[in-house]
């Protein structure tokens, strides 16, 4: 697949299947980038908004509706997984600890992942669970990216002090944040850009 980094687009994407453990990860290994975020941050509205559906990935207006991993498999090439949401407080406290387990497990035992995408709402500072997380990635020592989601929501003003709140919250550097929209796809190219150089297949 010969194409220019300004041509790519992801032109397929089909739903595989959803595991709780690493048995029930699929039989063919591609290279996988992961999304992870709290409840109702916008990671299917997200994986939608790059693959150009509206129901490839389940939304819901009612948090931790995610509780497995699911595979998609992308342009016949690579899997975005989604990873279940975390932080949702109705949930009862053993639900909170088998979603964890979930959560850790894939970290564990995952032998194909090039990028974890952390979604944080940047109308908002990081949660406690947001730099539990971002600490959880840097204890496995795993690549990571963060995207501040919902950026249509706010001003250019708002979004431009929410970022440098981010920065300094979670202790990470401007590179490593992405703003996206998956509303009026501010920034669509450039985390396609992003997803292109990260896996170096095409």
């Amino acid at each position: 697949m010969n194409e220019h980094i300004d041509d790519f687009k992801i032109v397929k994407s089909e739903f595989i299947t959803s595991a709780v453990s690493f048995n029930q990860y699929p039989e063919v290994k591609r290279d996988e980038l992961a999304f992870i975020g709290r409840s109702n941050v916008g990671k299917s509205s997200l994986i939608n908004s790059l693959c150009g559906r509206r129901n490839l990935a389940k939304t819901s207006s009612t948090p931790g509706k995610t509780r497995t991993v699911n595979y998609y498999l992308i342009n016949d090439l690579f899997y975005f997984v989604d990873l279940p949401g975390y932080g949702y407080a109705k949930l009862s406290k053993s639900e909170r600890e088998n979603l964890g387990k979930v959560i850790d497990a894939y970290f564990k035992n995952t032998k194909n992942l090039k990028m974890i995408f952390l979604l944080v709402d940047i109308r908002h500072n990081p949660t406690s669970d947001d730099k539990l997380m971002i600490d959880w990635i840097k204890f496995y020592n795993l690549p990571y990216k963060i995207i501040a989601t919902k950026a249509d929501k706010i001003n250019k003003t708002e979004i431009i002090k929410n970022k440098k709140n981010i920065l300094t919250d979670l202790n990470i550097n401007e590179s490593s944040v992405i703003v996206y929209s998956s509303h009026s796809k501010l920034n669509y190219q450039v985390l396609l850009n992003e997803i292109y150089n990260i896996l170096k297949v095409f």
